[in-house]
């Protein structure tokens, strides 16, 4: 009886750290981000179903994107502002091991979250566009919105502003973009599709670039991650 009751208030505690963390990463903003990203979406599917496009794995990947980055921007941009607007960043600071109890817990259940809806949105464009592998491809989308996700908390650490890290993150994100089409076949393209085989290139070499481009964008999320937990760790750059 004991051990049931224990777990049922061990339950209990999770999912209220859950739901506060989630009250303070958002701050009540996430539903417009969430509304804006379904609608880019359903804008997007349509026209591009409009214009001819044939509704295939590469087609869907490109229409995921930008309703992954609209999910991941807010709460990756504007998290430490967030803290601070709330007043518990001195509080935050007190804790041992702030960056492993903290944020970490808080950028796992961002990930998590945003790797759900994305998974919803895969699920609506396998009844109404093409039965492609909802895993798959919410598996790849979630490379470069890791990448990005952890870019800009980094930026967060450092700007320690909400403002500023979105104009920053916005303009790397427009140079990306720009160089995406130079870099479109190669490793090094934040924003490449792993379903769109490029012409004249076999299937191999292509997948083999493909993982390669995985394990970058992978790396460097991770470096990204750690640098800005470890900017955590400087309480006088943020009090």
């Amino acid at each position: 009886m004991m051990d049931k009751r224990k777990i049922r208030n061990t339950i209990d505690l999770i999912l209220s750290m859950i739901r506060y963390n989630f009250r303070i990463i958002f701050a009540g903003r996430f539903i417009w981000f969430l509304l804006a990203a379904l609608a880019f979406y359903v804008f997007i599917s349509i026209m591009g179903v409009i214009n001819g496009e044939l509704p295939d794995e590469e087609f869907i990947y490109g229409i995921l994107m930008f309703p992954a980055i609209l999910l991941i921007f807010y709460p990756m941009t504007f998290g430490i502002q967030n803290d601070v607007d709330a007043g518990i960043l001195e509080i935050l600071f007190g804790i041992p091991d702030y960056r492993y109890k903290v944020w970490l817990v808080r950028l796992v259940l961002v990930f998590v979250l945003v790797s759900i809806i994305l998974a919803g949105f895969a699920v609506l464009s396998y009844i109404f566009l093409a039965p492609v592998s909802v895993v798959e491809m919410t598996w790849q989308i979630m490379f470069p919105v890791f990448f990005l996700g952890s870019m800009a908390f980094m930026f967060s650490t450092i700007i320690k502003n909400g403002n500023g890290t979105a104009v920053v993150m916005v303009i790397l994100g427009v140079v990306a973009l720009f160089l995406s089409d130079t870099l479109e076949r190669t490793m090094w393209n934040i924003f490449l599709n792993p379903f769109n085989v490029p012409r004249n290139m076999n299937e191999l070499v292509w997948e083999g670039i493909a993982i390669k481009n995985r394990i970058f964008l992978f790396t460097g999320a991770l470096v990204f991650l750690l640098y800005g937990l470890f900017n955590l760790q400087k309480r006088e750059k943020f009090i």
